[in-house]
């Protein structure tokens, strides 16, 4: 693909983000490798002046890289988040993945190499997350998987929940998820949480040096997401809810059309 055509790509998808039927499907440029898919991610970047952050998992065992800016202003600690709801029989539902955030204390300079020590350190705090889900591709059509990491593998946004311990959060590889209605009196759902990595810190190490290999800056301030531990769920909008780590921590929370 031509530096044009990367642009026009990026411009489509980023214009995607804002509208309540969105289709990713770009056919014109289709990415087909997993540097023109990060290409785009770039150019998206460009046209947001800041970002939330990012959002990543280890390199998969086929071969694919599971890596994406988030490209929104995170939303923090407040019982209203907004969120383009997914539309299904006339029913608008909000998508979440229950995750923990790693918040960078310090800005991580380019083309160095990163200790998990050094990682660490460069950590200032934890939370209890919640990355807002988007499926921006028609379903008439399956996407390949670099399409999927151009647009930014469903990514929405960010809410960023209560600070936790980091030495709880390090040793998280398994959370009980529960979502209760917003007075904890009734439980709604419940999941068996298993971290995708293992280890909820582990996609740290590899994102922070595989981005400054790339020469990408991050900065101070910015959270890091590394994987839902039940998959994506589907709550209520307009609906007050709990969401809770058993042992860990819970919050209130409550979904607004962000397009109304």
């Amino acid at each position: 693909m031509t530096d044009k055509a990367l642009n026009k790509l990026a411009k489509h998808l980023y214009a995607q983000r804002g509208i309540p039927h969105p289709d990713s499907n770009y056919l014109a440029f289709v990415p087909q490798s997993i540097e023109q898919a990060i290409a785009v991610q770039q150019l998206m970047i460009t046209q947001h002046d800041t970002i939330a952050g990012w959002k990543c998992l280890v390199p998969q065992a086929n071969g694919q890289l599971i890596v994406a800016p988030i490209l929104s202003t995170a939303v923090s600690q407040t019982i209203d988040c907004g969120i383009i709801p997914s539309i299904k029989d006339g029913q608008p539902t909000a998508l979440i993945e229950p995750e923990i955030a790693f918040i960078l204390g310090q800005d991580i300079e380019p083309y160095r190499h990163y200790s998990n020590d050094d990682i660490d350190q460069a950590i200032s705090a934890t939370h209890m997350a919640l990355e807002l889900i988007q499926n921006r591709f028609s379903r008439e059509i399956q996407p390949s998987f670099y399409q999927k990491l151009a647009d930014g593998l469903s990514n929405q946004g960010l809410y960023i929940g209560p600070k936790i311990d980091t030495s709880i959060a390090y040793q998280a590889s398994h959370i009980e998820v529960v979502v209760s209605d917003g007075e904890r009196t009734a439980r709604l759902q419940q999941f068996s949480g298993v971290h995708p990595c293992e280890l909820p810190q582990n996609p740290v190490y590899w994102l922070i040096n595989y981005l400054a290999k790339l020469g990408i800056k991050l900065s101070a301030g910015q959270a890091i997401i590394t994987g839902s531990y039940c998959g994506v769920v589907k709550v209520p909008m307009a609906t007050e809810v709990n969401i809770e780590y058993i042992g860990i921590g819970h919050f209130n929370i409550k979904f607004y059309d962000l397009l109304a």
